[in-house]
């Protein structure tokens, strides 16, 4: 049990340390590549550190423990959403753009309500994670275009919000942000293994103590342990971010990551391995996500800006959320 538990803490660490330096490096060769501080948000900073829940549910996929891919990415969403943004929104209030209220956010909710009417079937399939994963291929690809198309409007009228950022800052050089983006997928890699061994052991042990079904034991092991700690490196970068004033890279790497977990890590862990998903039990969660997402979506709408007594409740909902799933 106590090595298990020291997997489980190193791979933590592995994962949060390989987060940060994956999320430095990318977001350096992203402004060399001129892109807006929000795609950066939504895609380099939001993916990068959704890669834990990718590689976590990848190898929980490829071993056979269905449960624990697909609490990962539901417990993962559920924390991303009440939690993360709830402690964020406490801190500062975060104000968002229009183009995220009538695009990122619905494309969000869209592809949560897709995923869990599929995952309802029983089976996630390889046709239906290729579908998802192009979606997401298309959804990038055109985030970074109109970016580009923005950038260089706002770089000829001198309001360029990178060129202010960067201003007195010395640009990373590109050898050591592909050092970071190196070393931060291998230090994920590492972490993902180790997590994922130390969390099954341990669902397999208290299964048999307390005589309650692995299954059973392995959803909620990854709707709460795995969900929590594959989602640290959201919960560092939106935090930071929220007390750095920079209210809308917050928003986005949470919106980004929540649609990465959906359409990446599930697509991509089903198109190389149908996910069978047998246990009713995920229904709950199912449906507290999805409640959350949309809930989400409506704040944001309000005033354009998720307001703190907006973050206290989604906290709220959160502690809640987790002391029914233990009881």
């Amino acid at each position: 049990m106590f090595f298990n538990i020291a997997l489980i803490v190193i791979g933590f660490i592995c994962l949060i340390k390989g987060g940060d330096f994956l999320v430095d490096g990318a977001t350096a060769v992203a402004r060399k590549a001129k892109v807006s501080e929000m795609v950066i948000g939504l895609t380099i900073v939001g993916f990068g550190t959704s890669a834990p829940e990718l590689l976590v549910s990848l190898q929980a996929a490829l071993q056979g423990s269905s449960g624990l891919a697909i609490g990962n990415v539901v417990g993962s969403n559920i924390a991303n959403i009440a939690l993360i943004l709830g402690v964020s929104a406490l801190i500062v209030p975060c104000p968002t753009d229009n183009k995220t209220i009538r695009i990122d956010a619905p494309f969000m909710v869209i592809s949560v309500l897709s995923f869990v009417v599929v995952a309802m079937t029983g089976t996630i399939s390889r046709l239906a994670g290729i579908i998802g994963f192009a979606l997401l291929l298309c959804y990038v690809i055109w985030q970074v275009v109109d970016s580009r198309k923005k950038e260089k409007l706002s770089a000829a009228s001198g309001a360029s919000e990178m060129q202010a950022d960067e201003a007195g800052k010395k640009p990373m050089s590109v050898w050591l942000a592909l050092f970071l983006i190196v070393a931060g997928g291998s230090l994920l890699v590492m972490g993902a293994n180790w997590l994922i061994d130390g969390a099954s052991a341990i669902a397999r042990e208290l299964g048999e103590y307390f005589g309650t079904p692995a299954e059973e034991v392995e959803r909620i092991v990854g709707l709460t342990i795995v969900a929590v700690g594959t989602s640290l490196p959201e919960l560092f970068a939106s935090v930071m971010a929220a007390l750095k004033g920079k209210t809308e890279m917050a928003i986005g790497n949470i919106i980004g990551s929540v649609t990465f977990n959906i359409l990446c890590v599930i697509g991509l862990s089903s198109a190389i391995c149908p996910i069978q998903n047998s246990d009713a039990g995920f229904v709950n969660d199912y449906a507290v996500m999805s409640i959350l997402t949309v809930a989400l979506w409506v704040f944001l709408k309000t005033n354009h800006l998720l307001e703190r007594v907006e973050g206290g409740v989604l906290l709220a909902s959160y502690i809640g959320y987790i002391a029914y799933t233990l009881i």
